[in-house]
């Protein structure tokens, strides 16, 4: 198996860690990761969210991108006896503003080698909000405008399956990030109808086969103690790999520290399935 993460940050990244990326590149090589790709988060429309602040941490400004890429592109050569480095982004899937990401996209796809496509945001009453910020506001500005945790399941992940589409339209190796990310906050939300809840995971299985996307074992959620569960299940594992739909490990680290975590436990699940 190649030992492979697939899903990390940079300095680059406003709500993570100031540490720059060759710490991580070094902490992946002493555990002795074959490839590494480093997918930071781009810059957002502007207003993408109301709250400026918020929106600020959310994604690099614009002008930061040929920096991102040119620092990437210097570390990559530079570990290049050591580690495979691979320049990604990890995309949001933006409805109804495609635009700019195809703008972004066009710009720099021959430099991008990965891409994670994640579905960070749901609309709500007044503009976008994060699923993934804080319970409170998932709680006042998701949940109490639709009503019930059901009605948001569904809305997720016909985004999903819109970002599958979307993912599968790319020249580069995609992967649908964290896919169970809605779950983040669990232990302060209503109960998840878990049959309901299987029943959409497994709407994606043919979609991601049909598009040629892979999915991002993302195992961040392990580390959250409001979720305390990985964000792909060891069923979901299982049926990909009998699909031949590509699974990769993601630590989503946003701290050095975090590069590696709960690889053990992805590499039991894989090889049971």
């Amino acid at each position: 198996m190649l030992k492979w993460d697939g899903h990390t940050h940079t300095q680059f990244c406003y709500h993570g860690s100031k540490a720059i990326l060759e710490e991580y590149v070094e902490r992946a090589i002493s555990l002795g990761f074959q490839r590494y790709s480093v997918t930071e988060h781009p810059s957002l429309p502007l207003g993408w969210v109301n709250d400026r602040t918020l929106f600020d941490e959310l994604g690099m400004p614009e002008h930061e991108l040929a920096q991102y890429f040119e620092y990437v592109m210097n570390v990559k050569e530079k570990y290049a006896n050591q580690i495979e480095i691979v320049i990604g982004l990890e995309l949001d899937y933006l409805h109804d503003r495609q635009d700019y990401t195809d703008q972004l996209m066009a710009r720099w796809c021959h430099i991008i080698e990965d891409v994670i496509y994640s579905v960070h945001y749901l609309p709500g009453a007044d503009g976008n909000y994060c699923v993934d910020f804080t319970a409170d506001d998932f709680k006042q500005n998701l949940l109490s405008y639709y009503g019930s945790i059901d009605v948001l399941v569904d809305l997720y992940f016909d985004h999903v399956e819109l970002a599958i589409e979307q993912a599968g339209k790319l020249p580069i190796r995609a992967r649908i990030g964290h896919i169970n990310l809605i779950r983040k906050f669990q232990k302060h939300l209503p109960p998840f109808n878990e049959e309901h809840f299987q029943s959409r995971l497994e709407q994606l299985l043919p979609l991601l086969q049909a598009h040629g996307v892979g999915v991002d074992v993302n195992v961040a959620g392990l580390r959250v103690p409001s979720c305390e569960q990985e964000y792909v299940p060891q069923w979901f594992i299982e049926r990909c790999n009998a699909l031949e739909i590509p699974v990769v490990y993601g630590s989503d680290a946003h701290k050095p520290e975090q590069v590696g975590m709960y690889w053990d436990w992805y590499e039991k699940a894989v090889k049971k399935s």
